[in-house]
Parts: structure tokens; C-alpha cells; sequence
């Protein structure tokens, strides 16, 4: 590892229990705050997680000023759940609805922006189980406490099965190789594809949106082009449980985050492309007649930085 990445860990990087609510209420000031949702078929957990931020950082303390779910094309009770629980709830295609619809998690985050209007976001997957409201409080400790930290990402252990540690697969054996082989600045990254993290509007509002799977990596890559090392930390929220992915979806998370680094690696002038990846990907499962083929679509949009485009509604800074 780097010198100055090493170094990085040790300053920029805290736990969430460094950082208690009061002192991040009065921290807090006149900062608004938004703590946003993508969900698509998470019925079973948005509610929950919506309660508990609505019952402890917006009724007891003050912390939270809007929580907003935007629902991605849900077949099941994800958007009725979560307007109960108290959350604003906005359908994914019904944002910029001028604009060609997109499909995949980094197009929700992207909307989010265009329909929120706090100067702080913090996104919170929607199928976390066990969810505690320190997820929240943490990732908002280092932005309120320093304002040369504009973005933040969560760390923790992620159980699978009996294995504490077992979880993330696809970071260990794709994304982190990436990082350090390409990326070496973002090696001291826990967890580079959380899904938990939080940043300044102000920012994220200059930088282009991945819309499927490779939008944690891309906001990495690129917020480090835009801001360098230092102006990016980290958060350990200690254990986090969720629903865990079939290999197969796996494959496809994985092949997109391909397609992503491919596409920094040519903006950044990385590499000299020689040709155009192929954005489909080939997988087999074993049917009555042998092994069949499947072959699916992995090619990734991207969406400009919301700043550059019209008829945007949420705030800015």
C-alpha cells in the first residue's frame, strides 16, 4: 500500500461511534439534510429502516430533515410500505420524465438529486436487515466535522452463512484488484462498493452517474479525479446484514463494474483502447439437455452530472 494511502487511513478514517447525536445536532447547524432510498422490490425491510430513521433522527432529534425513497419500477409493497412508515416516496420514472428512462441503481441515485433538496445526502440501501440508525449518524460525523470532506463511504463486516467476514464477494475478487491495480490512491477503501455512504451536494452534483451497477465504483474514480484523496473519508458501521445475491447475479454485478472501470480507464487516460468491450455476457446453467445458455445485456449508461441539466428541481449549493 501507498505511504500517503496509509497515511489516509489513519486520518480519514473513524467509527460510528466517534460521533454522537448531540454533538452532531449542533454540528448540524443550518445544514439540511437528506437521507435518500433507492428500492426495488424491498418490502420486506424499507419500512423498517424508514421507522427507525423517522422515530430517532427526525421526531426525538432533529438530525434528519427529509427522507425520501425513490421507487425503482417495485412489482411487490416497497412504495406503499415506505409511505406508511413516513418516508416521501417517488417513482424513479416519474423524475426528469423529458429524459429517456434508464434502468439500474445508479439511475435512481441520480434522480434522487433532481428531487431532494438537502445540502448533505445520505443513501441507505433499502434491504439492510438489523438496520441502525448509527449507519446514518456516522456517515454524517466527518462532513459536518470537517468541510474539505465531501464525500464519505461506510465500511463494516459482511456476514454470509456462518462466515463473518464472508460477504462481498464481488468487491474481493474484482473490485479491489481493480482499485489497486489502476487505482492505487483508492486501495485503503474498506468496502468500495457500500452501498451506505453520504457526500455534499455541492459535489455530487459535478460528477456523472453510472446507472447500473458500477455506480459505487464510478463515483470513487471519478471523486477522486475531481477532489483528490484527502477530500474523501470512510466510516466503520461495524455488521452489516442484508439479502445475499445468486453467483449467477453476481456475474452480471461484476461485468458491469468491467464495463465501468473500462470507461475510467479511457477518460482517464489510463489506457489506449484498441477495441470496444463487448456488452454482452454469456453464462450457463445445467438444463434437461445439457448446459444452457443465457445471454444478457451488460452494457452501462451514464447520466451527465445533474447540474448540466434542465428542469432539475432539487436544491443546490
Amino acid at each position: 500500500m501507498l505511504p500517503e494511502v496509509e497515511a489516509w487511513l489513519g486520518r480519514r478514517t473513524s467509527s460510528s461511534d466517534d460521533w454522537s447525536l448531540p454533538w452532531l445536532l449542533r454540528a448540524k447547524g443550518d445544514t439540511t439534510i437528506s437521507v435518500v432510498l433507492p428500492a426495488r422490490d424491498e418490502a420486506e425491510t424499507v419500512g423498517e429502516i424508514v421507522t427507525a430513521i423517522r422515530r430517532d433522527l427526525v421526531e426525538e432529534t432533529p438530525l434528519v430533515d427529509e427522507i425520501v425513497v425513490i421507487d425503482s419500477r417495485s412489482v411487490d409493497e416497497t412504495a406503499a410500505r415506505a409511505a406508511q412508515a413516513g418516508a416521501r416516496v417517488v417513482a424513479q420514472d416519474e423524475i426528469l420524465p423529458d429524459l429517456k428512462p434508464l434502468d439500474g441503481k445508479g439511475e435512481a441515485l441520480w434522480k434522487s438529486l433532481a428531487v431532494t433538496s438537502g445540502d448533505l445526502l445520505v443513501f441507505i440501501d433499502a434491504d439492510l436487515r438489523e438496520f441502525r440508525t448509527s449507519f446514518v449518524t456516522g456517515l454524517l460525523g466527518p462532513l459536518l466535522d470537517d468541510p474539505g470532506v465531501v464525500y464519505v463511504k461506510g465500511c463494516y463486516d459482511r456476514p454470509l452463512q456462518n462466515v463473518q467476514s464472508g460477504g462481498g464477494r464481488v468487491t474481493e475478487l474484482v473490485a479491489r484488484p481493480l482499485l489497486n491495480l489502476h487505482w492505487p490512491l483508492l486501495a485503503g477503501f474498506v468496502q468500495p462498493l457500500a452501498g451506505e455512504y453520504a457526500g455534499r451536494r455541492s459535489v455530487l452534483e459535478r460528477i456523472p452517474f453510472v446507472t447500473g451497477y458500477g455506480v459505487e465504483l464510478a463515483l470513487l474514480v471519478d471523486l477522486l479525479e475531481l477532489v483528490g484523496l484527502d477530500a474523501l473519508a470512510q466510516v466503520d458501521l461495524g455488521r452489516r446484514v442484508h439479502s445475499h445475491q445468486s453467483t449467477e447475479a453476481l456475474g452480471g454485478m461484476a461485468a458491469q463494474i468491467l464495463q465501468t472501470s473500462w470507461s475510467r480507464l479511457e477518460r482517464h487516460n489510463k489506457m489506449v483502447s484498441l477495441h470496444t468491450p463487448s456488452p454482452r455476457l454469456a453464462q450457463f446453467r445445467r438444463g434437461t439437455h445439457g448446459h444452457q445458455v443465457t445471454v444478457r445485456d451488460v452494457a452501462v449508461a451514464e447520466r451527465p452530472p445533474m447540474a448540466t441539466v434542465e428542469g432539475r428541481s432539487g436544491g443546490s449549493s
